[in-house]
């Protein structure tokens, strides 16, 4: 039996309560996973307490969890000393589990039974706020794209996500993984890959391997752009990477070459090879294109 494993708990902290083994608690409330949730329970408690700590500091934080099934991550935050730990679990039977360990930290975890798409998490417990989470892989991606407008709400996400995506979001021009997803995150955040998670240590253990990430809002974004016209024109753009941009941005249906001009962008150019900084810029000319009223950019989103 491995020291990490759910049933033979590493040596406590001292002063920590003693808590049942997972394992138990997923028994005894009959947690069986449901893939039309996505639960996949981290149960080493090694690796939960590693992710605890590449979130940093807690003592000072709200941690935000976000389907935290039968409380693995849950438990190391509150042993990884966080101030307070708001829980969104939309399971039942979950929710049943995770209130002992509410009881046995007293006005430490809060849970919220809700589906976590509907939760305006940027507004959840006191600033600073942390999000550290073993994300859902079915709802991952919409969860960030959610988050990203408000992520300065945030001191940094410590996230799981599938190994793909979380290439994707720390992806560079020229590469494959690089896209949409890697321009409006890394617009408003730095972006690191820590380290990944096999897919044995899952029960069930999911088909693919799992990275967890970190983000770091910026203080403001990389460069002056507004949202929505940085959002039409990555969209437009990666429609069809392959294709050089002076078609791909047809579907803008606006003047592209006065849109490229203006941006200095060559039209020859492909979506993959261009900058952060060069679809700013295609972001700040599109007004102008679309034979719009030219508005001062805002600095965010």
């Amino acid at each position: 039996m491995r020291a990490g494993d759910a049933r033979c708990p590493p040596n406590r902290p001292a002063g920590e309560p003693s808590l049942p083994p997972l394992r138990e608690v997923i028994e005894r409330h009959g947690l069986g996973a449901r893939r039309a949730l996505g639960q996949h329970f981290l149960l080493d408690l090694n690796l939960t307490a590693r992710i605890a700590r590449a979130a940093g500091e807690l003592g000072h934080a709200t941690a935000i969890e976000i389907g935290p099934g039968p409380g693995g991550l849950t438990r190391a935050l509150l042993q990884a000393g966080a101030r307070r730990v708001v829980a969104i679990e939309r399971d039942e039977r979950c929710v049943a589990a995770l209130q002992e360990l509410a009881a046995v930290y007293p006005g430490r975890l809060e849970l919220i039974a809700a589906d976590a798409l509907t939760i305006d998490v940027a507004a959840l417990g006191p600033a600073p706020r942390k999000i550290v989470a073993n994300l859902p892989y079915n709802i991952a991606t919409a969860l960030l794209l959610q988050w990203l407008p408000k992520i300065r709400a945030f001191e940094r996400l410590t996230l799981m996500f599938q190994k793909e995506v979380a290439a994707r979001l720390v992806g560079r021009p020229r590469s494959k993984d690089y896209g949409r997803l890697s321009i409006v995150t890394q617009w408003l955040a730095e972006t690191r890959r820590l380290f990944d998670i096999p897919a044995r240590a899952f029960v069930p253990p999911p088909k693919v391997t799992s990275t967890v990430v970190e983000l770091v809002p910026r203080p403001a974004p990389l460069c002056a752009a507004v949202h929505a016209d940085l959002e039409r024109v990555t969209a437009a753009a990666f429609g069809q990477r392959r294709k050089m941009l002076r078609q791909s941005l047809r579907s803008l249906a606006v003047d592209v070459g006065g849109l490229l001009a203006a941006a200095q962008v060559p039209e020859t150019a492909r979506a993959e090879e261009l900058s952060i900084e060069q679809f700013c810029a295609l972001a700040r000319a599109l007004p102008a294109a679309a034979g719009q009223a030219v508005i001062a950019p805002r600095a965010g989103p």
